[in-house]
């Protein structure tokens, strides 16, 4: 009896086979990557990317024909551990000790005359340049194949995203007593990171960052040395996400450390209210610049544009940044099932810094926030400043030394 993976697995490849024989492609290559786990079920080492140093690593992968099962050509070591139990096609295993060049142009020579060839995009140097010297075929990016199937997302992926984004509230919730007690930004992301884990998280989907602007520091967002103290009265930003089943959030929120000056409020409440206005515009139909001009209008007609300094937002599942992008240059439809940031910020290194960001969906109805961790401005009082202010009492617990304030 077949199971829904199986089925989902199946079905997907059906849909490429349909879209290689509409683009007249005889061979597609994919290497570990996002790509081929929504395919397979092949699980990459790193969801970043499916970087895995083994003998012969670079031959790793599946080919794909038109409504056949997959062809995977696998180093011993990835057939070993990283394979999973059951998946449909045939297997090739490569030994330390074989020849890896001369077993893949078997390989590629054994599927016959190759007018039109797909690498993903993340295929290796050496992977693309042997399946052109071996086939004198064409080669095409294979990102045309895959991006339109994985662009709108099914019932089960949004649920997954929903659980990976609720996992980042989580943490967020927990982590704000690290930040009390932290004397540095390097504790409070290792204990995030920490936490993600102990969620359920499958790692990071990217480096977590946070980091201290204001008129103490002139740090830029670009700077993200984790060492660096967190001065009375600047912002806390953060940037980070969790991974459930392979699939990423992406989340921000920005925190006041100590009393900070009323442009902290101030820039928080426009980003917020950016944010909104891009939630907003979402509908199907709408074009993905319709977002980014919605959420930048907000900051520029409060005299910040030129703090806003990057796109509104990203697609987001498998891959932690996915096409399309929510920008001003970026015409793509809107469509129901669509999953993406949108993370308005306001960045002006040695005076002030915020930023927020959601995964949302595209509904019949509109937009749809995943998160629901909540947007107030949050102030948290460092524990090395209330004691201070205590003359230097001690205190039994982390309660009595670090408060939160919500305005």
């Amino acid at each position: 009896m077949k199971t829904f993976i199986d089925e989902t697995y199946q079905k997907r490849q059906l849909e490429l086979s349909n879209r290689m024989i509409e683009s007249n492609c005889d061979l597609f290559f994919c290497p570990p990557s996002s790509d081929l786990e929504y395919l397979t079920g092949t699980l990459r080492r790193k969801p970043t990317f499916g970087n895995i140093s083994y003998t012969h690593g670079w031959v790793c992968g599946a080919f794909f024909r038109p409504f056949k099962n997959p062809l995977f050509v696998l180093p011993r070591m990835v057939a070993e551990f990283d394979m999973p139990h059951g998946a449909t096609g045939e297997k090739i295993i490569i030994k330390e000790t074989d020849d890896g060049s001369a077993v893949f142009e078997k390989i590629i020579k054994d599927f016959g005359p190759l007018k039109k060839i797909a690498v993903e995009q993340r295929t290796w140097a050496e992977t693309t340049l042997k399946i052109s010297e071996y086939s004198r075929g064409i080669i095409q990016n294979g990102m045309s194949l895959t991006n339109p199937m994985r662009r709108k997302k099914s019932d089960e992926e949004i649920s997954l995203i929903r659980e990976a984004c609720l996992l980042a509230d989580n943490s967020m919730e927990k982590i704000t007593n690290t930040v009390v007690e932290a004397e540095n930004e390097r504790e409070i992301s290792e204990e995030l990171d920490h936490l993600l884990n102990l969620e359920g998280s499958r790692g990071v989907s990217f480096d977590t960052a946070v980091w201290a602007m204001g008129p103490s520091t002139n740090r830029d967002a670009s700077d993200r040395e984790k060492n660096n103290v967190i001065p009375e009265g600047s912002s806390l930003l953060f940037d980070f996400g969790a991974i459930i089943k392979g699939y990423c959030s992406d989340f921000g929120r920005t925190l006041s450390v100590g009393e900070s000056d009323s442009e902290l409020k101030e820039v928080y409440e426009i980003v917020i209210e950016s944010a909104k206005q891009g939630l907003s515009a979402v509908r199907p139909g709408a074009l993905a610049s319709d977002v980014d001009r919605a959420t930048r209008k907000v900051i520029e007609d409060a005299g910040y544009g030129d703090k806003f300094r990057h796109r509104t937002g990203h697609c987001i599942g498998l891959d932690v940044h996915e096409y399309p992008f929510i920008s001003e240059e970026d015409d793509t439809p809107l469509e129901v099932g669509m999953t993406f940031t949108i993370e308005p910020s306001i960045f002006w290194p040695g005076r002030v810094g915020a930023r927020i960001e959601d995964v949302v969906v595209v509904t019949e109805n509109g937009g749809e926030k995943l998160n629901q961790y909540h947007e107030d401005f949050v102030t948290v009082e460092k524990a090395s400043a209330k004691l201070q202010s205590d003359g230097g009492c001690e205190h039994d617990n982390l309660n009595d030394i670090g408060h939160l304030h919500d305005h």
